[in-house]
């Protein structure tokens, strides 16, 4: 009995352990994402419909609108990586990004229904969150051991999609209350991006360890990062399986022909699928370290590849639905942080922010490619057809990158 006790109090005592170790820095930087991403999501949830359904536009357009949404961050996650790391200014470039994107939504509550105003808004949004990524996740990798890096990825995007999860909530009862008026949403939306810009500065502390302070500046060179095999080949499978992966807009408003889903309740499809993500997402991580993160990134897309095929099919009521939103949250809690995760390993510390922004470029290159694709194909052959190219797109895809990233796999 006594024997028992010690052994149950060793073991909780462990537990308590470990999860000190994954660093205050991921708890305070998960608590600014939660924040932002609250900011975010109230907009990002009712995007689609308020363009497509509201200024009617059509659904090429929006392709290539939410390509260059995604595809704009391309150059920023360089430029914010290469920053970072020249002037060990992790924490300032991240601010920076976040103070972009706090800004941005004044400037979509300025535009009004010009769809190239509302471009150029989106585009700072975007620019902003290509600056904070690279730094903010450079911070978490190095506040943990590498063992525990799928842990603290986890912990960090569980808070993070706790907002995200929140903000199309709040989105929907800002609309019922206002009738509808998107422009309260977008006010909103700045006040709450303002208080994440204030966590990050009050509470976000960049210690980075002793063997990432070289002597002198840091000589930061993207050509030794391209020289690294493994690395090659965690951004080869990235960069693939981005071109496969279309943007959340499209999974909803397909979702939305196909259950008739009122516009007041547009919101509450990015609010399930986050629910999923939100519960799976620690889980997953601590999966991926035992396990094999290559394996848990994998598994992720073939929950993408269901996804598609239910939005192909369009077969089924509210179950259907509930499944397909739950895959989708599914594919982000397998995928988002553990990738991630896969290939701050393999980069040196004092690249790590570079080697990280890398990564996300070409994935970044990738959704700008595939969001423009699936829009043409949409507006000239159908939801369905657009979505089979999805499904068949992954299917092809997947054993290449098992390929290079089980080639790329480090031992945690």
């Amino acid at each position: 009995m006594y024997l028992s006790s010690i052994r149950g109090a060793t073991t909780e005592g462990e537990a308590a352990q470990r999860w000190k170790r994954v660093g205050g820095t991921v708890f305070a930087l998960g608590a600014v994402s939660l924040i932002t991403d609250i900011s975010a999501e109230m907009v990002t949830a009712v995007l689609p419909a308020f363009l497509v359904l509201g200024l009617r536009i059509s659904v090429a357009q929006y392709g290539v609108l939410d390509g260059l949404y995604t595809g704009v961050t391309a150059v920023t996650r360089l430029l914010g990586g290469y920053t970072a790391d020249r002037w060990r200014a992790r924490k300032a470039v991240a601010g920076t990004g976040y103070a972009m994107s706090a800004v941005a939504k004044l400037g979509l509550l300025a535009a009004g229904p010009s769809v190239s105003a509302i471009g150029g808004a989106l585009a700072a949004d975007r620019i902003g969150k290509g600056l904070r990524t690279a730094p903010r996740d450079a911070m978490i990798t190095a506040s943990a051991p590498p063992s525990m890096l799928g842990r603290a990825f986890g912990v960090h995007r569980t808070m993070d999609t706790i907002g995200a999860f929140l903000g199309p909530l709040v989105a929907l009862a800002v609309l019922a209350m206002a009738s509808g008026a998107f422009d309260a949403i977008f006010v909103i939306s700045f006040c709450v991006a303002v208080l994440g810009v204030l966590v990050l500065v009050l509470f976000v502390r960049d210690r980075p360890a002793a063997a990432e302070v070289p002597s002198g500046r840091p000589r930061v060179n993207v050509l030794v990062l391209l020289r690294d095999p493994r690395f090659r080949r965690v951004q080869y499978a990235a960069a693939l399986l981005g071109l496969m992966t279309i943007g959340d807009g499209f999974v909803y408003l397909v979702i939305q022909q196909w259950q008739h889903v009122p516009v007041l309740w547009f919101p509450l499809l990015a609010a399930g699928s986050n629910a999923a993500y939100l519960v799976l997402a620690t889980p997953l991580g601590m999966l991926a370290d035992r396990f094999g993160r290559w394996r848990v990134v994998v598994g992720g897309h073939l929950g993408l590849l269901l996804v598609y095929v239910l939005l192909a099919t369009q077969q089924g009521g509210w179950f259907a639905l509930a499944i397909t939103l739950a895959l989708y949250g599914v594919f982000y809690a397998a995928t988002d942080g553990v990738l991630i995760a896969v290939a701050g390993p393999l980069l040196p510390e004092h690249l790590r922010t570079t080697g990280i922004a890398l990564l996300q470029t070409g994935q970044a290159l990738a959704y700008l490619v595939s969001s423009v694709v699936f829009g043409l194909v949409w507006g000239s052959e159908g939801a369905s057809t657009a979505c089979w190219l999805a499904a068949a797109g992954v299917l092809v895809a997947l054993p290449l990158a098992v390929r290079w990233l089980r080639g790329a796999a480090v031992a945690t």
